[in-house]
């Protein structure tokens, strides 16, 4: 029987033997839809596990300076309660917001955001740009996704203009089994 990758991540395969492993073209995420974000309006129960749906979801193509992170912790946090009631806006604005930019940031518009802002796993993949971080590192990935050529990142991450919170503001975020994040996180 063939080992898939998330096979051999839990049996703490090495670095050589994750990138052999093709990376499979979908994976289960808990998402939202979309299509659902008026399904609370006028509703005083706004019950999160209406709106929540695990579903496999496309692979991402990696930009250069991204990493791929099988996850192995993840947890709710307010962003994905808030992300879930489309509260106190809807997240797919900043999605489309992101996408209007261009390039690899078009990635992040698209009819579902998988949730999550906190969660720790191993790297399989890393960007041609990645420098710092190797195939089969553990990793806590932080929430703050910034813009590293932003001159005013460099002096505080939280003044630069494209700072956004990863996995409320961004796609592909930690409740997946895998989650795309930038390698300064």
């Amino acid at each position: 029987m063939e080992s898939t990758l998330s096979d051999a991540v839990v049996g703490g395969a090495d670095a050589k033997d994750l990138e052999s492993l093709p990376l499979p073209g979908t994976f289960p995420a808990a998402t939202v839809q979309a299509r659902d974000i008026a399904m609370f309006d006028g509703v005083d129960d706004k019950d999160v596990r209406k709106s929540l749906y695990v579903e496999d979801v496309p692979m991402p193509e990696l930009a250069p300076d991204e990493a791929l992170i099988a996850v192995m912790a993840s947890s709710i946090n307010y962003n994905t309660v808030w992300t879930a009631m489309f509260e106190p806006l809807p997240t797919f604005q900043f999605l489309k917001q992101m996408g209007k930019a261009g390039g690899w940031e078009a990635r992040h518009d698209q009819p579902y955001h998988v949730v999550g802002s906190d969660a720790s796993g191993v790297i399989v993949r890393t960007g041609s740009s990645v420098r710092k971080w190797k195939v089969g590192e553990h990793v806590v990935i932080a929430p703050a996704y910034v813009d590293e050529q932003d001159p005013d990142t460099h002096r505080d991450g939280m003044l630069g203009a494209g700072q956004r919170a990863w996995g409320f503001e961004t796609n592909f975020g930690g409740l997946a089994h895998y989650a795309v994040v930038r390698a300064s996180q």
